[in-house]
């Protein structure tokens, strides 16, 4: 059942804010597909393609059938980072099982005029968000002196469950290198629908190289946030998710998975 046809829109959270619009109108939305819950629990099959998917936003994040690979969507196209570290643009027919995107219009823009690692740079941005019950969009570019990121081989039925793909995941590490940090601020009260806190990718400038981002050290970048009120999720009615049980509380193990080095 992977044609669109087949999905189920649900809102779950809308209109925070007076006269937001239709999710055909407002371009201040998180738009998703499927839950990080059915992620950890190893609902890796596909459900949108990304012709389809890139009509709800130019930024974003997430993975590919099979787990095979991070995704980095930015300025309209989609790459996908797989377990040898190399950045492949995606064709329109790619399947997706889960990810997150937004059409990115900054709200606010900083210059960070020292150098952070990655405890000092979320809890910057934590002072920088006005507040921590919606949700944003990031997106962080410049030079960095360091960076450490991952992303894990493809997976094969039966589909293991997140916490066990991660054990073989590939890490990369980049010194003195340009590029993007793309992702988004998600506040507590959404864990399970997604990883509460924080959640990045990155692309190299020359965008041939990226991963997940376990860490990294800020040498000069400009950092855009922008507030993205609406969060929009489509649920797959495919029959691992049908099946599986999301009633298990995952949210510590899916920050630990998330953060794993």
């Amino acid at each position: 059942m992977k044609n669109w046809r087949y999905l189920l829109l649900i809102v779950f959270v809308i209109l925070l804010l007076p006269g937001c619009g239709t999710i055909n109108g407002s371009r201040d939305r998180l738009f998703q597909v499927s839950t990080i819950n059915a992620l950890f629990e190893g609902i890796y099959e596909g459900s949108i393609s990304w012709s389809q998917l890139k009509k709800y936003g130019d930024l974003g994040i997430g993975t590919f059938e099979g787990l095979d690979g991070e995704m980095v969507v930015l300025d309209r196209r989609c790459y996908q980072v797989k377990s040898d570290g190399v950045a492949y643009e995606v064709g329109p027919s790619i399947q997706i099982p889960f990810a997150a995107v937004t059409f990115f219009e900054a709200d606010q823009t900083h210059i960070l005029g020292n150098s952070l690692n990655y405890q000092q740079l979320t809890r910057y941005l934590d002072g920088s968000l006005p507040s921590k019950n919606l949700f944003y969009a990031i997106r962080i570019e410049g030079t960095f002196d360091y960076i450490k990121t991952r992303s894990v081989p493809k997976q094969t039925k039966p589909y293991p469950a997140l916490s066990e793909a991660v054990k073989n995941q590939k890490t990369f590490e980049f010194r003195n290198v340009k590029g993007t940090v793309v992702g988004f601020y998600c506040p507590a009260y959404a864990k399970g629908f997604n990883t509460s806190g924080y959640h990045f990718h990155f692309l190299a400038e020359d965008r041939k190289s990226g991963g997940h981002l376990l860490d990294c050290q800020t040498k000069s970048a400009k950092v855009k946030i922008d507030r993205t009120p609406q969060f929009y999720v489509v649920l797959p009615e495919n029959a691992g998710f049908l099946e599986v049980d999301l009633t298990k509380e995952t949210s510590v193990q899916v920050n630990k998975v998330e953060n794993q080095k």
